[in-house]
């Protein structure tokens, strides 16, 4: 059973993403003495395994990172809050970068990352930002706070047309929309979901013909005018 006396039972747990192991190194150095690393990771492959099996509080995401099968133009950070974040309800992910770029910042929210600092702040700052995430709060700078909020307040008048057209298809369409809008092959669908490419097939004409769509580059092209991918 937990002590909940015990010190390292009221340490935020965190587990630190990075391909860089002389940064993982310096960074975990430099966090103050209430947070507890207890894991690294260095490609989206390792970092999917560290955050199932510790289930931190707070994952320290790198957005580009290396693996294996990732899509063109995809993030390895998104990447791995969309195939870890399933399985860990609790964990947080906190992307911290060398860049600042407004494309690189909205893609990881959009993801599910709870805040985004770049790797200029100091070890005081990154801890602090670790700790309020825990927390359950926000956390970003004022200039990458603004893309946020320019890109968020842009989709605000599209979200209720796109929630209104995504009701015309079940969960599973909407699902193999998504992956198929993304560049996913029917195998690739197939094997992500756990269903034949026959039916892969079937939900891809529904969702074509529910969203009167004649290709999947259409849909792609719907579903990125959405900001659903």
């Amino acid at each position: 059973m937990d002590d909940p006396d015990d010190p390292a039972e009221t340490r935020v747990r965190v587990v630190i993403v990075d391909d860089h192991s002389i940064f993982r190194s310096g960074l975990k150095a430099d966090l103050d003495p209430a947070i507890l690393v207890v894991g690294e990771a260095h490609d989206v492959e390792s970092a999917v395994l560290a955050v199932t099996d510790a289930a931190p509080d707070v994952v320290l995401l790198d957005v580009h990172l290396p693996g294996v099968g990732l899509l063109a133009g995809a993030s390895g950070g998104s990447e791995v809050i969309r195939r870890a974040a399933p399985a860990v309800p609790g964990t947080r992910f906190l992307a911290l970068s060398v860049s600042d770029k407004a494309e690189d910042v909205v893609g990881v929210i959009r993801a599910g990352a709870r805040g985004y600092i770049t790797k200029g702040s100091s070890g005081g700052d990154v801890s602090r930002a670790v700790h309020a995430v825990a927390g359950g709060d926000a956390v970003f700078s004022p200039k990458l706070a603004g893309f946020v909020l320019d890109a968020f307040g842009a989709a605000v008048g599209e979200t209720a047309s796109a929630s209104d057209e995504l009701d015309r298809l079940s969960a599973r369409e909407q699902e193999v929309m998504r992956l198929i809008a993304r560049g996913y092959s029917y195998k690739e669908v197939a094997a992500e979901l756990f269903i034949s490419t026959k039916t892969v097939e079937s939900h891809v004409s529904a969702v074509l013909r529910k969203l009167q769509l004649s290709s999947r580059h259409e849909l792609t092209a719907w579903a990125s005018a959405r900001r659903l991918l």
